[in-house]
């Protein structure tokens, strides 16, 4: 990352350049000191906009859930589900390192950007016909369907460049043998070539026809 020059600080600034420093180094790297580096600033100018590493990272995610596009109010509700998955989906995909973190509770959004998404996603499921129990079961499930989509992509481009001798999916062609894993042998062409945007896709697919189907009984 290019140092840049110390004046005309803010916090979104601040943000942003941590943001760009964990998906380029991951968050091992982003240390106050190191991040100050990156601006061209001393570490102790950074508490004027962030109060420590935990507002930081809770900054930080909370820059990804905002940049969450909302659907229109007016399309119907599973429509607009559909929508926002896709974008929560496309969103923390492009910042793995964030997605880590919130999954690990080192990271909380918490502002009021990062809110109207999950206010857009209960709206639709409330349209939907949901009670608020159930529409918030149904708010933990498409997150849950889109920060494990997230993990296991990242998972699988972390292994494939870790500097192993052997690629995982090389590891798994010599062991998984028919009479001993027969199923899973059987499955393994299959998950090699595995697709994560198009199982995203039909995970929230899935979602969707299940609401639907809750809405007719």
């Amino acid at each position: 990352m290019v140092p840049r020059a110390g004046s005309g600080l803010t916090r979104a600034r601040v943000l942003e350049a941590a943001l760009e420093l964990a998906d380029a180094e991951g968050l091992g790297a982003l240390s106050m000191r190191r991040l100050a580096g990156c601006l061209g600033v001393e570490a102790m100018s950074l508490y004027n906009h962030v109060g420590g590493k935990a507002d930081l990272l809770d900054g930080v995610a909370s820059r990804v859930f905002e940049a969450v596009a909302l659907p229109d109010s007016a399309l119907p509700w599973d429509e607009r589900l559909r929508a926002l998955g896709t974008s929560c989906y496309l969103a923390f995909r492009a910042h793995p390192a964030v997605v880590r973190a919130i999954a690990a509770g080192q990271a909380d959004p918490r502002s009021p950007g990062a809110l109207r998404i999950l206010d857009a996603i209960l709206g639709a499921l409330l349209d939907a016909g949901l009670g608020t129990r159930e529409a918030v079961r149904g708010y933990r499930v498409l997150l849950g369907i889109v920060f494990g989509s997230v993990l296991l992509e990242w998972a699988g481009t972390a292994a494939d460049g870790a500097g192993r001798a052997e690629e995982v999916a090389d590891w798994f062609r010599r062991t998984v043998t028919e009479d001993k894993l027969p199923h899973l042998y059987r499955s393994l062409p299959a998950m090699i070539e595995a697709d994560c945007g198009q199982d995203f896709e039909h995970e929230l697919d899935l979602l969707i026809r299940g609401l639907r189907a809750g809405r007719s009984r």
